[in-house]
């Protein structure tokens, strides 16, 4: 647990606070504030007008000073690039009274204060397009020193790196290091590039709940949660399938939703327990038709974010044009193991696994044993996009059975740089034999397996009144733009991703920092000593010392001699 002491430079921000307040200068003004360019129009304008003057108004975060006597020079930054200020005094106080620059500009302005300036558009001697100030606002006064990064010519030094920092104060990161606001604007240009798809094709974009009676759709281990008004325990969903499959059924022949889906299982730099995911499911299609949609699709966004379908994702290049290789599960599992599993049951797949080295547990049925020996064996493999086809039947209890083979569903899967991307199915809609599996995976959970799916009986009944033949797709939003910006870590994809909770700093009393202060100088040391040093009354001894102890920054020990203090 640390101690939150304020900086030499909090401390000195502090004060130019308190001296602006003196000076009348409200440093949190609460009117509008209309501004008529950003600096990306303002250099467009400016070259495209045969470099004509202009008058702009513009807000943002000062991130650069040079004070030059009676006339410096500053850099403003805003969502969409920097600019240079220049700042004269007799320009910004034409009258006697120069106090806004020789105080407020020069002294009491830090970096990462938030601005207005109004001026017109010119190019310095040196050839730099910047901004001369008529008039100057504080907009917002920054009391926490930003890091410090240098950038020139549109490159980025001494960027900000540090991983926690980053992932935990995601406004920093966004302040000081532009390509991360880049990352974050090409996530949604993916998402619009995909909505904008779906919605040429006639498909409806929809809402299902998030707190579900059931958590179908996936085999996943759910967050659970109590709604207190009905007592029932009610679930963050982990899919949204059952309900889009439910609206299907309710006439609507193309549905589609971006959703935030919650599994309440591992951490690690693919994989968020809140994530985004896409899904969609289309009427009167089957798998082979989404493999060419998803194929599409995919294109179309690496089209419209690189210009290009060829890719870098980490030290690879991915070629995203169409059409992707396709090969089924028992055939790529023959291929890397040498194996043919086709027919096998459960304790023959056990053999293989001891064969081949793969750890299971007692807990696996046949579907998580054959992906276990896929994952195992053969994902890694698949670079450039595969679909894996035809999966068996016990991996896919949503799955309608293969058309030639009843022991494989019609279900696709599609790799890219040995990772899953999406996953696809022609849907299942025989009420009874999906009744059947969901009792299938009722037995895998009695087994102890903590992601098999629940039966949700609406969804059957459902089933019961006739879905038409349907093909489904969901995708994951956050990997899909990890592989398109080029990002190994899913926390660089997500604005706030989840994190271990944070030490959190502690307030201390001024006689609780005169304690710490006299137990680093002694440690342990009697108590009745450090209590006459202190000069405390019994009253604040018993308050400091109590603080120090509840903190656990120090802790009161009896020995044969009596009571002694020391420094946890």
């Amino acid at each position: 647990m640390s101690i939150r002491e304020l900086s030499e430079q909090e401390l000195i921000r502090r004060e130019s606070l308190k001296k602006l307040r003196e000076l009348g200068i409200d440093p949190y003004p609460a009117a509008e504030y209309s501004t008529t360019h950003d600096t990306q129009k303002i250099i467009s304008e400016f070259e495209s007008n045969n470099e004509t003057s202009f008058d702009v108004c513009i807000a943002g975060r000062m991130m650069g000073q040079r004070i030059m006597g009676k006339a410096s020079f500053a850099e403003l930054q805003d969502e969409n690039g920097r600019i240079q200020l220049y700042v004269n005094r007799d320009e910004i106080c034409p009258g006697e009274d120069k106090t806004l620059y020789n105080d407020v500009f020069k002294k009491l302005l830090d970096l990462g204060d938030i601005i207005g300036v109004k001026g017109f558009v010119f190019r310095t001697q040196m050839g730099e397009i910047s901004v001369h100030v008529k008039e100057l606002t504080l907009l917002s006064k920054s009391i926490r020193p930003l890091p410090v990064v240098k950038e020139k010519d549109g490159q980025t030094f001494d960027a900000v790196t540090d991983a926690e920092m980053r992932y935990r104060q995601r406004y920093v990161d966004l302040i000081v290091n532009p390509q991360s606001r880049e990352h974050f604007k090409k996530r949604t240009l993916i998402m619009n590039t995909m909505r904008q798809m779906f919605n040429e094709y006639g498909y409806l974009e929809v809402e299902t709940p998030i707190l579900q009676p059931i958590p179908g759709g996936a085999a996943a281990r759910p967050f659970i949660t109590h709604h207190n008004a009905l007592d029932i325990p009610l679930y963050l969903r982990i899919a949204n399938e059952l309900y889009l499959k439910r609206l299907i059924v309710g006439g609507y022949e193309g549905v589609y939703e971006f959703s935030k889906d919650f599994r309440n299982e591992g951490m690690d730099r693919t994989h968020n327990p809140e994530f985004t995911v896409m899904e969609i499911y289309v009427a009167y299609k089957d798998y082979n038709w989404m493999m060419n949609f998803v194929e599409e699709m995919i294109e179309r966004v690496a089209l419209e974010l690189h210009g290009s379908t060829k890719v870098q994702v980490g030290e690879n290049v991915i070629d995203f044009k169409r059409p992707f290789k396709r090969i089924s599960m028992l055939d790529s599992i023959k291929e890397h193991t040498g194996i043919d599993i086709a027919g096998m049951n459960e304790n023959q797949l056990r053999g293989v696994c001891k064969k081949l080295e793969i750890e299971v547990d007692d807990t696996m049925g046949k579907g998580k044993l054959i992906d276990e020996i896929f994952g195992e064996k053969c994902e890694s493999t698949y670079l450039q996009p595969t679909f894996i086809t035809d999966y068996p039947k016990e991996m896919s209890p949503l799955c309608k059975k293969h058309r030639d083979n009843p022991e494989l569903t019609e279900r696709f899967e599609l790799m890219v740089n040995g990772k899953e991307l999406c996953n696809a199915y022609s849907e299942l809609n025989d009420p009874i034999d999906q009744l059947e599996r969901f009792q299938e995976q009722l037995k895998l959970s009695e087994k102890g397996d903590d992601e098999a799916m629940f039966i949700d009986m609406d969804f059957v009944r459902a089933l019961e009144y006739g879905m038409p033949p349907t093909s489904g797709m969901g995708i994951g939003i956050d990997r899909l733009v990890m592989f398109m910006t080029n990002q190994s870590s899913i926390q660089d994809v997500l604005f706030f991703p989840q994190m271990k909770p944070e030490k959190k700093a502690i307030e201390l009393s001024e006689d609780e920092k005169m304690l710490i202060n006299l137990l680093k100088e002694k440690s342990p040391v009697d108590l009745n000593e450090i209590k006459e040093k202190s000069g405390l009354s019994n009253k604040k001894w018993d308050k400091a010392i109590k603080g120090l102890t509840k903190h656990g920054l120090a802790k009161v020990i009896k020995n044969d001699d009596g009571l002694i203090v020391q420094l946890a």
